[in-house]
């Protein structure tokens, strides 16, 4: 098993999946920076010309959270539902944090920490941090007197969803106003595969 991509991107989900899982893997630095995701050899594997990209066996896969899926199905690990309900749970809060999440929290990542200051817009980052006070208001209630999405076990659906909020570890979003995501997110991010993946451990 193969997979193409680099720490820093969205990579970092599959990485910090199969390090939970334990699967032997070989990992392939590939950056859009340099040039490699327009490789003709990448572009065989990814036509988009985006990483991650995962070859396993004679099954190839784009998006992180369709190869997150797959893997999480396929190799279990504990990290699956063991329902028909929590599988549907768990494909609801990963598309949940990229439709809902993702956009904001990288918007605001960007023009806070990312971007060189020249460049960074102050209107821009307000706006994505508003946006984000409703998504995070829906998962503070989901959230509420549970330590993880699905029940007491770490799942597939924690890591995908925080695999997103981890951002705003990085850019150092102030979360206090939402504890129990808070709380949840510090406990999903300080698991030893998730510092594996991200170079912290």
């Amino acid at each position: 098993m193969i997979l193409y991509g680099h720490p820093m991107s969205r990579a970092n989900r599959p990485l910090w999946l199969l390090h939970e899982l334990g699967v032997p893997f070989e990992h392939v630095p590939t950056h859009f920076a340099t040039g490699d995701t327009r490789k003709p050899e990448f572009l065989a594997i990814n036509p988009n010309g985006h990483v991650p990209a995962l070859v396993d066996g004679d099954v190839t896969l784009f998006e992180s959270m369709a190869i997150n899926l797959y893997l999480a199905r396929k190799y279990d690990g504990g990290l699956w539902p063991k329902s028909v309900a929590d599988e549907g749970r768990a494909f609801q809060w990963s598309f949940w944090g990229m439709t809902e999440v993702e956009e904001p929290l990288l918007t605001w990542l960007m023009n806070t920490a990312v971007y060189p200051e020249a460049q960074r817009s102050a209107v821009k980052a307000a706006d994505a941090k508003q946006r984000l006070e409703k998504p995070l208001g829906v998962l503070e209630a989901a959230l509420l007197g549970r330590p993880y999405l699905l029940g007491p076990s770490f799942s597939i659906a924690d890591l995908n969803l925080a695999s997103i909020l981890a951002w705003a570890r990085m850019g150092r979003l102030d979360l206090s106003r939402w504890p129990w995501v808070n709380a949840w997110l510090t406990r999903c991010l300080e698991r030893p595969a998730a510092k594996k993946a991200s170079g912290r451990g």
